[in-house]
């Protein structure tokens, strides 16, 4: 498997386990302030993640591109901002929503770089993607 999707689901595990422990919070104190946060870490970080990933498991010859490297950074960083950001505005601080703003551009540059990974041509030979020519007897 290509070390970056391996990076990706390393990264789609830190926050499943984050959106574990910000639900599980929710859960006992009955406030209920973060959901935002909540649904940002496990949709954009734990399941896009490990999609991502699974693209590029599947796709070994995309996931060699550096593109694909610079896109993985993009992505989890500015996700990552997205999540703290948002989990701070719902504890109280109003102010740190510009942050929030900046990490959602920064997020859906890092889609568009995805998106022109997956639209772009595969490079690999055909015969190392598994689809090659077979010997017919």
């Amino acid at each position: 498997m290509p070390k970056i999707a391996h990076l990706y689901f390393k990264s789609a595990v830190i926050f499943f386990l984050a959106g574990i422990i910000v639900g599980l919070k929710m859960a006992i104190s009955g406030n209920h302030d973060v959901i935002p946060a909540h649904a940002h870490i496990n949709l954009l970080g734990w399941v896009s993640c490990a999609i991502i990933g699974a693209y590029f498991a599947f796709c070994p010859a995309k996931a060699e591109k550096r593109l694909a490297m610079l896109q993985f950074g993009l992505y989890v960083t500015s996700v990552a901002m997205i999540s703290i950001a948002l989990y701070l505005m719902g504890v109280g601080y109003p102010q740190i929503e510009p942050l929030a703003a900046f990490g959602s551009i920064l997020t859906l540059v890092a889609a568009l770089m995805f998106a022109f990974i997956v639209f772009s041509p595969d490079t690999a030979p055909a015969s190392s993607l598994g689809l090659g020519s077979r010997a017919t007897p």
